[in-house]
């Protein structure tokens, strides 16, 4: 019989936000068992690029990373985000290692071919050795993942956070029943972006595709959705988009297969 673990996967609004990362931290201690972080920081990563007078452009939501860029989120996502959500989680009493894809060879990418847009060095995934990291939390280590990866030949790229716990938690499938949660400032998958009360409880591929069509779902949340159903149809058992306060499992938009 596998074990249960957890992966939470809290993004960069949460991480800037002192009162919810600290609330966030404190149920993430308090879940039972093998559990894993996963983070983003684009906010902080635009702070710094802002300070040291590097300019930050999107498109589409995504961020351009050229190579004075590739730098800022290399310090931001695997130095100063990173090492402070571990210290926080060494203050709970949880025994916290970060990690980037490179670390133990965990996540290779390649560099994402340019089409419309050249992203510049933005990782696509390639592979994740969930057996590596299996041997990490069988040894009582709670792996903080950060949203970088490499290409095997010396180059970090940055890579989005829910692809990188999306791909985690199927790598770690093989060894374990997998709960993964999208944690974020919302109460889930809203049908009305403002209203909280207008939460969606379920969502399978095909109610995906209609809300995509209606126009329910757009921007930012289709990459999510889509990780989230690419988790699932790959093994994992349980996908949640929830508030970041509420990551127990019992809150939220629960994503299933059919």
């Amino acid at each position: 019989m596998k074990h249960h673990i957890t992966i939470v996967k809290v993004g960069g609004a949460i991480v800037e936000d002192e009162a919810q990362l600290r609330l966030l931290l404190d149920n993430f201690s308090a879940i039972p068992g093998r559990k894993v972080l996963v983070h983003g920081g684009g906010r902080r990563a635009t702070q710094v690029a802002s300070r040291l007078g590097i300019e930050s452009q999107m498109v589409n939501g995504r961020r351009i990373t050229d190579a004075d860029m590739l730098e800022v989120v290399t310090m931001v996502y695997g130095g100063l985000v990173n090492k402070n959500l571990v210290a926080q989680l060494q203050s709970h009493g949880v025994n916290a290692l970060g990690l980037t894809g490179a670390d133990m060879d965990i996540v290779r990418s390649h560099r994402r071919p340019v089409k419309d847009v050249d992203y510049g060095f933005v990782g696509d995934v390639d592979e994740v050795d969930g057996e590596r990291l299996s041997s990490l939390i069988e040894a009582g280590v709670t792996p903080v993942l950060a949203p970088l990866t490499h290409d095997g030949n010396g180059t970090m790229l940055n890579t989005n956070a829910d692809t990188i716990a999306s791909v985690a938690a199927q790598a770690l499938a093989p060894y374990y029943e997998v709960t993964l949660i999208f944690s974020f400032e919302k109460a889930g998958v809203l049908r009305h972006p403002d209203d909280d009360t207008s939460l969606i409880t379920h969502i399978t591929r095909s109610d995906f595709e209609t809300l995509v069509a209606d126009g329910t779902i757009s921007g930012g949340m289709i990459p999510k959705i889509e990780n989230a159903l690419a988790a699932v149809e790959a093994g994992v058992r349980r996908v949640i988009i929830t508030l970041a306060t509420a990551i127990d499992g019992q809150h939220g938009t629960v994503i299933e297969e059919c």
